[in-house]
């Protein structure tokens, strides 16, 4: 059923507001697959005429849509429908590769930087190594059936992955790695999370329409038996990405 067809009403003598149902709507038509993702949806002036509504009740429904994550807008353009976002749980330690796979995607990496640096004080301190010790860093393109997710840079003990710098990193994951190559087996991690702005070379690589915002995570893992292992900066694409955690 077409979103501006004539077999679409409004209840308005529903409890519901009108710019709910609207919001209801057009969900349905998104999830249905009616409206794909980066699809231009009608004007306000031809949703408002065929639902019979102000143009000033509809602009309440987009923008909570909007504001959900659910459509974007191009100025000049129009009103579109976003990506899916990717639900991300905070309760459970794993890989980028992992997290993609299981939901039915193609996960892959672009490798921009792997290379053997010494640790200044910063990192040092964060992986609980002297100053100075050989440590691998790894900065990686994360992609999902071939679109940028996320930039990812990893920081490790030298020591703990001697060659790990051989490896092909594009589609084997890490963690991967340093299960079966080194006898790693993670345990846990501590994580801090904050939203802000790309900056211009973030925008670039992980394509980012103008005034999305970028989610910016720090990660300190460690093995089973608690030693620091690894230490991460990534940046994810706000508009792809929503956290989840659930509360006892």
């Amino acid at each position: 059923m077409a979103i501006t067809g004539s077999g679409i009403s409004l209840d308005r003598l529903s409890p519901t507001p009108i710019f709910q149902q609207i919001k209801s709507i057009l969900e349905g038509a998104i999830a249905s697959g009616e409206l794909a993702a980066h699809q231009r949806i009608p004007s306000e002036r031809e949703l408002s005429a065929a639902l019979g509504v102000s143009r000033m009740t509809l602009r309440q429904a987009l923008l909570e849509l909007m504001s959900d994550g659910i459509l974007y807008s191009r100025s000049g353009k129009g009103t579109y429908v976003a990506e899916r976002k990717i639900e991300q749980p905070l309760q459970r330690l794993s890989s980028f590769t992992q997290d993609i796979a299981s939901r039915g995607m193609r996960p892959a990496s672009q490798v921009l930087a792997q290379e053997l640096l010494s640790a200044p004080l910063e990192l040092a301190g964060a992986l609980q190594i002297p100053p100075g010790s050989e440590i691998v860093r790894i900065r990686r393109l994360r992609l999902a059936d071939e679109q940028p997710l996320a930039l990812e840079t990893s920081h490790l003990p030298h020591s703990l992955c001697p060659g790990v710098l051989n490896c092909d990193l594009t589609r084997t994951s890490l963690y991967e790695v340093l299960r079966t190559e080194y006898g790693v087996v993670l345990g846990s991690a501590k994580q801090t999370i904050e939203a802000s702005q790309p900056v211009a070379e973030e925008r670039l690589l992980l394509r980012l329409p103008e005034g999305v915002p970028v989610l910016r995570i720090h990660r300190l893992t460690s093995t089973v038996d608690g030693r620091l292992v690894e230490f991460v900066r990534s940046v994810y694409r706000g508009d792809r990405y929503q956290l989840h955690v659930e509360l006892r």
